[in-house]
């Protein structure tokens, strides 16, 4: 996986779901809306995060590859780690992929237990968008 740097100016990871052949401005609106909600700047954003069944799914590549951020994947086990966290927890996502979240899961989990949640599941008509913040730490 690759390793991200939380500091300052970026602390936060957009978490991303969608249906297959979700077209890419969906997804994109989607992700520009919770970011515009939230008066997070697209260079705030440290990575964009996702189930790993969307390694290749091009809306969401699309999206990481426009906001210029690495595309973390993560298995249906770890998302379901996060499941305590979660604002909206769904059973019928677990039924679908295997966790009970996508989106929110995903950007909790690229940063780990020192997040939380900005910017709760917010939805379009084929896609889940969250965003979470990385609590930096007082040394």
């Amino acid at each position: 996986m690759t390793e991200i740097v939380f500091d300052g100016t970026r602390r936060y990871v957009l978490g991303l779901g969608c249906e297959r052949g979700t077209p890419e401005n969906e997804v994109s609106e989607l992700a520009s809306a919770a970011l515009t909600a939230a008066g997070i700047d697209p260079g705030e954003l440290a990575a964009v995060a996702s189930i790993d069944t969307r390694c290749n799914e091009p809306a969401i590549l699309a999206a990481a590859r426009r906001l210029g951020v690495p595309f973390l994947l993560f298995a249906p086990a770890r998302l379901e780690e996060e499941t305590p966290r979660l604002k909206n927890p769904s059973a019928v996502v677990f039924a679908r992929v295997g966790c009970h979240g996508v989106a929110e899961s995903a950007a909790l989990a690229a940063i780990g237990p020192h997040a939380e949640l900005v910017v709760p599941k917010t939805k379009s008509r084929r896609a889940t968008a969250a965003i979470a913040c990385a609590l930096l730490q007082k040394e």
